[in-house]
């Protein structure tokens, strides 16, 4: 979707500024957010490109004025509410006034360190042949979709040349098309494709600058000989 999110090359938003020393975490809750993040993950009830469109749908206020793990606290409470897994009071006062959800996988913590090192698999063999190759200048297609998508804006038109070929893995655009399991496993072929910096930004673009954007098929074209 074109949301808030999508904010490479937007105007108006200042020059990136690294934080010199960053820490990995700013404050204790981070840390918790990231671990219940990760553990609820596993509950079976949606799957990773289902969690990152939560968090893209945010509204656009909500999604500017919150920290990056702030965001990530709202989109996972938004999954629980929609499934009735947690009630808005139960979010408020932090007590659960209802039994669990039966049929939701539970996350042990002597299961965790197994869990987060086998990870989940998202690749597929189809039948299909790879339709791009190596070297060969592909364009990103103008696309406005009004769900989730991994194809950035500032790429969309514009012609790089596909650098690696991954192979097949599950479409994310399709993948959010069903929020509750069994989910869309519907897969194509993975690329890297590499874009020229002046191109997608103009002269003002550091010389040399390339950008590397992993790209689905269905997200590239084709470009003719000589165009």
């Amino acid at each position: 979707m074109n949301g808030v999110h999508d904010m490479g090359g937007m105007q108006g938003f200042g020059p990136v500024r690294p934080e010199i020393s960053e820490p990995l975490f700013h404050a204790a809750w981070e840390r918790q957010a990231l671990a219940i993040t990760v553990a609820m993950g596993a509950c079976g009830q949606w799957n990773i490109d289902i969690s990152r469109s939560a968090r893209e749908s945010l509204p656009p206020a909500q999604y500017l004025g919150s920290s990056y793990y702030a965001i990530w606290l709202a989109g996972l409470e938004k999954l629980m509410c929609e499934r009735g897994m947690v009630s808005a009071a139960e979010l408020q006062t932090g007590l659960a006034d209802s039994p669990p959800l039966p049929g939701v996988r539970r996350l042990d913590a002597a299961q965790t360190a197994q869990a987060l090192a086998r990870g989940t698999a998202s690749t597929r063999n189809i039948d299909a042949p790879a339709r791009f190759t190596v070297g060969q200048r592909v364009r990103a297609r103008q696309i406005h979709p009004a769900g989730h998508t991994r194809l950035p804006r500032y790429v969309r038109g514009h012609i790089g040349t596909v650098e690696r070929i991954h192979g097949a893995h599950v479409f994310p655009d399709t993948r959010v098309g069903r929020p509750v399991p069994p989910f869309v496993d519907e897969a194509h072929w993975l690329y890297t494709v590499v874009f020229d910096g002046q191109d997608l930004w103009g002269s003002g673009a550091s010389t040399g600058l390339l950008v590397s954007v992993d790209a689905w098929e269905p997200y590239l074209e084709a470009v003719e000989t000589g165009a």
